[in-house]
């Protein structure tokens, strides 16, 4: 958990989340990173018809871009999905749940969408973080 980071899973009269913060705020530098799919570094699609492994795949993309900007997973306060289908939802949260602090989960938005980019991709998720200023401890 970022001690720069302040995360509220249920404001007053706001039904709890499940497996999200309602609002997460912070101190120090913005960044915003592009959605990401389910390609390796050659452009070739990982998980073909598998939700789970093109999440996986996804947050691996998401953890090289942040560690691109001095970040990490506990310096993310929002998460945006975008599936083909509602039903890898649960594919796409088990994958998340694998590098990120459950206790303190990121502010989330889920959205099914008829196709992303290119035939196959089954999951995009963009992320926003805020880093402390300074130096990391």
């Amino acid at each position: 958990m970022s001690d720069h980071l302040t995360h509220v899973h249920a404001p007053d009269g706001v039904a709890p989340g499940s497996g999200y913060s309602h609002v997460v705020w912070g101190s120090g530098r913005f960044v915003a990173i592009s959605g990401q799919c389910a390609l390796d570094a050659d452009g070739r699609l990982v998980g073909e018809g598998d939700a789970g492994a093109q999440a996986r795949q996804v947050f691996e993309n998401l953890r090289r871009c942040l560690a691109a900007a001095g970040a990490g997973f506990d310096d993310v306060v929002k998460l945006t999905y975008f599936v083909t289908d509602a039903a890898h939802l649960p594919a796409v949260r088990a994958a998340r749940d694998e590098v990120i602090d459950t206790g303190c989960p990121p502010a989330s938005s889920a959205v099914q969408v008829s196709a992303l980019f290119r035939p196959g991709l089954l999951v995009e998720i963009e992320a926003f973080a805020v880093l402390p200023e300074g130096p990391r401890p």
